[in-house]
């Protein structure tokens, strides 16, 4: 019988965070990921769960949230080295009957604790389940290194941050049509910074943090990573155009109402009708 470390969601986690951190995204302990599971999902996998589960409560009741499980990536814990010992750096958690705390089922050993995002996690999950039927399961937070930069030199407003990154390249009207939230600067790891990031994500599958990072959210791991993989491939090439000079040309609105068209997708507005 297989153990839970081959497990699809564990060797999921185990890609993503390895994936992330060869891009650059998740230095040290920067980065934190979350999937929400079914009770399918981990119940093959009983006999490895510990037989005193830790309790933890939680900062305020997620109870939309009652008796889901999700793994998650730990506190203080480096994306570099989930490869090397999933059951240190990762672990199965499972929200319990009120929604008023969670227990470690699996993982998180020698008393670690899930990411201190963790209230930003759930937030957002509850956001995303609400905006899409519950098809959002993952949900990724990294240190994005262009988005970052980009933060620093564009207004930070969402249209404009939105209409920028639709033009830096092409396939992004198609990836994130709804466009990208954005916050204030905030302290992370807070109740706070959390709720907003949540009500960014009732609409925004992509929500920026100034000069910090980025949340993105997908049905998947790969989906939520792709996502975030888009819009920094297109802050990319932004940074190099406003290094040399600034765009002479660019993705004209008509272009992108006629991309839009051609893919079935409905761009925000008010970012399509920023400028013509």
């Amino acid at each position: 019988m297989q153990t839970i470390t081959h497990s699809w969601f564990v060797q999921g986690m185990i890609k993503a965070t390895s994936d992330a951190w060869l891009k650059g995204w998740d230095e040290r302990n920067g980065g934190n990921l979350t999937l929400r599971l079914d009770e399918a999902d981990i119940a093959p996998f009983r006999a490895d769960f510990s037989e005193k589960p830790r309790y933890i409560a939680l900062s305020q009741p997620m109870p939309q949230l009652a008796n889901t499980p999700f793994i998650v990536t730990g506190s203080g814990k480096f994306f570099r080295n989930v490869q090397l010992d999933p059951a240190a750096n990762i672990g199965v958690i499972k929200i319990d009957s009120d929604g008023a705390g969670y227990h470690i089922l699996w993982g998180l050993t020698d008393d670690a604790v899930p990411t201190s995002e963790l209230p930003a996690h759930l937030l957002s999950h509850c956001a995303r389940i609400r905006a899409t039927g519950g098809k959002d399961r993952a949900i990724m937070h990294c240190h994005a290194t262009n988005l970052i930069a980009l933060t620093y030199v564009l207004e930070n407003s969402r249209d404009l941050f939105t209409r920028k990154l639709w033009e830096g390249s092409t396939e992004c009207l198609v990836v994130f049509p709804d466009g990208v939230g954005i916050l204030p600067w905030m302290v992370p790891g807070t109740d706070e910074i959390g709720q907003s990031t949540a009500t960014e994500m009732q609409q925004h599958s992509l929500v920026l943090w100034p000069f910090h990072g980025v949340f993105g959210s997908g049905p998947t791991l790969d989906d939520a990573f792709g996502l975030i993989d888009t819009a920094e491939k297109s802050a990319d090439v932004l940074v190099k155009v406003y290094s040399m000079g600034g765009m002479q040309q660019t993705i004209s609105r008509q272009a992108l109402i006629a991309l839009a068209q051609r893919f079935s997708v409905t761009p925000l507005q008010s970012a399509l009708d920023l400028y013509h």
